[in-house]
């Protein structure tokens, strides 16, 4: 069994410099604290939980508290980004945990009550909505924490994100510069935190071309291809339907084009489409007939610095080190037109 000394050893460092490294002290720097945790990757070095906790206080775990939804078993979303988060923490010689509370549970009385076992360094929260409680209640308890996504208007915690709003500005603008006028958005859960960066985009763009906000031509929902179906259809069902659409992800998309489709309409010919593309799994959309223009961030790219920035947290590194808010590319395809190639086909 692989010790605490043999990691020491292989650095030529101290037991004490080597158990602060592989727990983050702040006084250990960033060259050193990675040499150690590669050393101990590589000797397959597991440390010893209550031991860790009797030394240094922290017991090397993080957790991610969900509650069940509809569809949560089959949500091949939400075990993308648990896979994920566990790998990212494993590889730093921590122990990632996962917490499903009942759908009627008082999720604030669950981080009471976790936080008061007094098990757990930290936690990750994902999905955060506008006003988020667990996002207060962990913040005024001074629990570690890191958060994928954020409020621009509210951000001082550790979190990572991508430009929601700048997302909505750059597939939205595109469309406009294409002489678009009524465009549809099909966005996610309105309360999320990412749903209303996006809509608020959305709006500003309008806003600088002139273009008058018309409720009608939004909706909100889980970001399902289902959605995406349902919502194309009712907005082509309006007296002056849309004559582009921006999804807020590639599912979403898949659903539009099929409900398009259905009604005998054509991309771009009749309707210009652009989704946001988290390049996840079974979602291609160069292979989308005809191909998807999108803006692409891979949700993949989310895990290292979410784990690195609560491991940051734990060890109380400065909060502007433990924050970023990244931006996304824009692949071009063929879904999007010029407004007159729909007037000509309509001809």
């Amino acid at each position: 069994m692989v010790t605490l000394k043999d990691v020491a050893r292989s650095v030529n460092l101290s037991v004490t410099q080597v158990s602060r490294a592989l727990n983050d002290h702040s006084d250990v720097n960033e060259e050193t604290r990675r040499r150690v945790k590669d050393a101990a990757s590589s000797l397959g070095y597991e440390p010893n939980i209550s031991a860790r906790k009797l030394v240094s206080g922290r017991s090397g775990i993080v957790a991610l508290v969900e509650q069940k939804y509809p569809g949560f078993t089959s949500d091949f979303l939400f075990f993308e980004i648990v896979a994920g988060l566990s790998a990212e923490f494993s590889r730093r010689g921590m122990q990632f945990v996962l917490h499903v509370a009942e759908a009627d549970e008082d999720i604030i009385a669950v981080y009471q009550k976790l936080v008061g076992i007094g098990a757990l360094d930290g936690f990750v929260i994902t999905k955060p909505m506008v006003n988020d409680p667990r996002i207060a209640f962990l913040a005024s308890r001074k629990i570690p924490f890191v958060v994928h996504g954020r409020m621009p208007s509210h951000t001082n915690y550790p979190h990572f994100d991508i430009d929601n709003e700048f997302v909505a500005v750059d597939a939205v603008k595109r469309l406009t510069d294409l002489g678009h006028r009524r465009i549809g958005l099909i966005n996610g859960i309105a309360h999320f935190t990412y749903s209303r960066a996006r809509l608020e985009g959305y709006r500003k763009v309008l806003a600088e071309a002139g273009i008058p906000f018309n409720e009608t031509l939004v909706r909100n929902g889980a970001m399902t291809e289902e959605l995406g179906y349902q919502s194309a259809l009712d907005m082509m069902g309006q007296p002056d339907p849309p004559t582009a659409l921006f999804c807020s992800n590639v599912s979403i998309a898949q659903g539009a084009y099929r409900a398009l489709a259905s009604l005998g309409l054509s991309i771009p010919g009749d309707v210009s489409v652009i989704a946001h593309d988290d390049a996840l799994p079974n979602t291609e959309p160069a292979e989308f007939s005809p191909p998807l223009s999108v803006t692409h961030s891979p949700l993949s790219r989310s895990w290292p610095p979410l784990a690195e920035f609560l491991t940051g947290a734990i060890a109380h590194r400065p909060l502007a080190e433990i924050q970023e808010v990244a931006r996304h590319e824009f692949i071009e395809r063929s879904s999007t037109a010029p407004l007159k190639v729909r007037a000509s086909a309509q001809g």
